[in-house]
C-alpha cells in the first residue's frame, strides 16, 4: 500500500507519539508511532465509537497493536488553531460546528460511555495536583505549608464536587483547536481522542471555548456556551438552568486550566518541550477570571494575584 511512498516527519504533539506523512501519487496517509508510550487499542476502540456516531475521525487502515503502530487516513494540515489565527472571521462558524459535534457525541455516546473509564474523584484530584507540583513547586519554587495545603485541598474538593455533580457523558477530554481539523466538508475532523472518559457535561465545551492556546472574550464564550445549553436534550434542560449551567461551566474550566498550567510546566521540565510555556499567561488569565467570582476559591485567587504574579514578574 505504501511501499515507495515519500515520508515526511510531522510536528509532534504534547505526547510521546511520533507522526509521519506518507505520500504516494495522489494518496496520503499518516503513520503513528506510539511505541514510546501510547495506547493503540484505546485509539482503535474510541475511533469505532465515534465513527458509529457519524463523527469525522481518521479511518484506520493498518494496525500493529503489539508494537503500537498505526496507519490512518490523512486529515490534512489545517488545524482549527491555524484557521482561527489566520482568519478570525471563520471562528464562530467553526466553533458552532465543533459544538454540534460535542452535542452529537454526548447524545449518541450514551450507548458507549459506560465502556469508558470514569472521570472520578481520584483522577480529578490527580490532575489538580499537577498545578501544585509542577507549576507552583517546580516552576516557581513555591512550597505550600500545612495551612496552604489545607486551603488548597478545600478548593480542590469544591471543584471536584462541581465536576461529579454534573450529568456524566461521553467526554473526548482534550477537545481544543490543535486537535480539531478543518475539512472540506463535515467539520471538524477530530483527533487525539484515545483518552476519552465518562465525565462532566461541560468538560469538552469549556476545553473548546476556553482553549489554552487562544484567548477569547467573555462575551463570545458566553454566547457560544448558551448556544450549547439551548441545544441540550430537553430532559437535561428541564433541570439545568442557565445560571447553574454557567456555574458548572466556569468551575469545570478552572479545574482544567489548573491542570493545564501544571502540564505545560511538566512538558517543559520533564519532556524538554519548552514551546508550551508561551501559553501559561493565557491559562492564568482564564483562571483569575473565575477565582475572583467565588469566595470558596479565595486561596487560589490570592495565591495567583499575590505570590505567583510577583514571582512571574521577577522571572521575565
Amino acid at each position: 500500500l505504501v511501499a515507495g511512498a515519500k515520508i515526511s516527519t510531522l510536528k509532534n504533539d504534547a505526547s510521546s507519539r511520533r507522526y509521519f506523512r506518507l505520500e504516494k501519487g495522489t494518496k496520503s496517509f499518516i503513520a503513528v508511532d506510539a511505541s514510546l508510550g501510547g495506547n493503540c487499542l484505546a485509539f482503535i476502540q474510541i475511533a469505532k465509537y465515534l465513527k458509529k456516531m457519524n463523527l469525522c475521525v481518521p479511518h484506520i487502515i493498518e494496525t500493529n497493536v503489539e508494537n503500537n503502530f498505526l496507519l490512518v487516513s490523512d486529515m490534512g494540515n489545517e488545524q482549527y488553531f491555524n484557521a482561527f489565527t489566520s482568519n478570525p472571521d471563520v471562528a464562530n462558524t467553526l466553533l458552532i460546528d465543533a459544538i454540534d459535534s460535542i452535542l452529537i457525541m454526548q447524545k449518541r455516546g450514551i450507548s458507549y460511555q459506560d465502556n469508558l473509564a470514569s472521570y472520578d474523584n481520584s483522577l480529578l484530584n490527580f490532575e489538580l495536583e499537577l498545578f501544585r507540583k509542577w507549576f507552583c513547586n517546580k516552576h516557581l519554587n513555591l512550597k505550600f505549608n500545612k495551612l496552604d495545603r489545607k486551603d488548597w485541598q478545600e478548593c480542590c474538593e469544591f471543584l471536584i464536587e462541581n465536576a461529579l455533580g454534573q450529568k456524566q457523558v461521553f467526554v473526548h477530554r482534550d477537545y481544543h483547536s490543535k486537535n480539531l481539523m478543518v475539512l472540506p466538508k463535515k467539520n471538524p475532523g477530530i483527533l487525539d481522542f484515545q483518552d476519552a472518559v465518562k465525565g462532566p457535561l461541560t468538560y469538552d465545551l469549556v476545553s473548546l471555548l476556553k482553549d489554552c492556546y487562544i484567548k477569547r472574550s467573555p462575551d463570545q464564550i458566553r454566547s457560544l456556551a448558551l448556544y450549547f445549553h439551548k441545544n441540550l436534550d430537553k430532559n437535561i434542560l428541564s433541570y439545568l438552568s442557565v445560571n447553574q449551567f454557567m456555574t458548572n461551566f466556569e468551575l469545570m474550566g478552572l479545574q482544567r486550566h489548573l491542570k493545564i498550567a501544571g502540564i505545560f510546566c511538566r512538558l517543559n521540565y520533564r519532556e524538554k518541550k519548552s514551546s508550551y510555556m508561551q501559553y501559561i499567561h493565557i491559562t492564568l488569565s482564564y483562571i483569575v477570571e473565575i477565582t475572583k467570582k467565588y469566595p470558596e476559591l479565595a486561596f487560589i485567587d490570592n495565591l495567583i494575584r499575590g505570590k505567583i504574579m510577583q514571582t512571574l514578574a521577577h522571572t521575565r
